[in-house]
């Protein structure tokens, strides 16, 4: 492949068959090369970033070009661990966000200043594969800096994951987590339990909650397609039912979303099982 630009030892722009600029990424790729030259890609593990996103390539080319190649190293150990682990892709803004952020996060913590996470509890129980993903990511920085975060970091390292898993602003996450920390009360008080969080069913409910959260806070609307399935099952699982009759209500009411009855289906099944899983 031919470089128009080294921007470090570990990337360099190309264009691609349409002439159209890309970023290739890769541990060495650029190491001693000059633009003009060629690289022989398959030496090396590589990322193309396509010119899909012009925003985003621009504020990649900034943060590769500005900040230290081992940041991003570390960002790709951390998304790599992440997708093979539990085989969901995630948007290739971390990139950007989570280099910047653990930059900005060692300065901080070499001029003696640490931040507090007010949601880290929230993390821990909501996003438990984003929270366990981050905890290995400090054991990186601890190996590759010297510098050992607590867990508020990892809390914040498991939002920027959560981040480019919804391909959603950072801000939204506070509110996404609100509401799926809502509907979790509502069933927990319906029923007087007490989830069982290590239970597969339990991960399974909040990684569908994640996505039926954001649907909620962007208003994005979800079509019908399990009418019949859903007037069997609420029959049938009525308690469940009138559980997320409940969670309807509440949403219609305080965030202004109507739920299709193939969410609500979604939601029956889902209670049905942590439910059945969980303690009184």
């Amino acid at each position: 492949m031919h470089i128009e630009k080294v921007l470090n030892n570990n990337a360099f722009i190309s264009l691609d068959k349409d002439g159209e600029e890309i970023i290739v990424m890769g541990r060495g790729i650029a190491f001693g090369k000059k633009g003009n030259q060629d690289v022989d890609l398959s030496n090396f593990k590589y990322k193309i970033f396509s010119n899909k996103d012009k925003n985003l390539n621009d504020k990649l080319i900034t943060t590769v070009s500005e900040i230290p190649e081992e940041y991003i190293g570390i960002t790709t150990k951390i998304v790599s661990i992440f997708e093979n682990t539990y085989n969901r892709k995630l948007d290739d803004v971390i990139y950007v966000s989570l280099t910047e952020h653990i930059h900005g996060a060692i300065e901080r913590y070499n001029n003696g200043i640490q931040i507090n996470n007010p949601l880290i509890l929230d993390i821990k129980r909501l996003f438990s594969q984003e929270y366990d993903t981050a905890k290995k990511a400090l054991e990186i920085i601890k190996e590759e800096f010297g510098v050992e975060f607590n867990d508020d970091e990892a809390g914040y390292i498991a939002h920027h994951i959560v981040n480019a898993e919804l391909n959603n602003d950072m801000s939204n996450i506070v509110n996404i987590t609100k509401i799926m920390h809502e509907i979790l009360n509502i069933i927990k008080y319906h029923f007087k339990v007490e989830f069982d969080e290590e239970t597969v069913s339990y991960y399974r409910f909040v990684t569908h909650l994640k996505f039926f959260a954001q649907r909620v806070f962007n208003k994005s609307a979800y079509e019908d397609n399990e009418t019949d399935l859903f007037n069997i099952l609420k029959v049938k699982y009525e308690k469940s039912y009138m559980c997320t009759n409940k969670i309807k209500d509440f949403i219609e009411h305080k965030y202004q979303y109507t739920l299709s009855d193939e969410e609500q289906l979604y939601l029956i099944i889902h209670i049905e099982r942590i439910v059945t899983k969980s303690t009184v």
